[in-house]
């Protein structure tokens, strides 16, 4: 089952995560310094936040893809949807192993479509890497 995603940059990640643990009755699932996710079953969302000062709001949405079958089907429906659409494949970002694809749609928001295969020890895996930054713009 797909779950939604939303990325939230943040100015206070302190005390945004004491106000979203307070709002979901949940701490987070993954606690960093620079960043904080949940992982909800109702709603089921995928929410993260990361701190970055000069910049707040929501950084993207997304659908979590369960199972690589359903990643694929995600992408099959980003094509017939249109769209500026960047496959990122096997990357590390948000402390986690992905495989994403990002499409812009008409309004200039980036959703990313993403299967997550594990945890990973740090926020970026390259410095080159996509991760939340440059969304579906390539």
């Amino acid at each position: 089952m797909k779950r939604m995603h939303v990325m939230l940059r943040v100015k206070n990640l302190d005390e945004s995560v004491k106000f979203y643990s307070a709002l979901f009755d949940s701490a987070p699932t993954v606690s960093k310094p620079d960043y904080a996710k949940w992982m909800l079953e109702d709603p089921r969302l995928n929410f993260s936040i990361a701190e970055k000062e000069d910049t707040y709001g929501i950084e993207h949405l997304g659908i979590q893809a369960q199972t690589p079958a359903e990643l694929d089907e995600l992408r099959a429906r980003i094509a017939r949807a249109g769209g500026v659409v960047r496959n990122e494949g096997e990357t590390t970002c948000c402390y986690a192993n992905s495989d994403k694809t990002w499409v812009t749609d008409a309004q200039g928001v980036a959703w990313e479509a993403f299967h997550t295969a594990a945890a990973a020890k740090t926020y970026y895996g390259e410095k080159d890497s996509a991760c939340c930054q440059k969304s579906a713009a390539a």
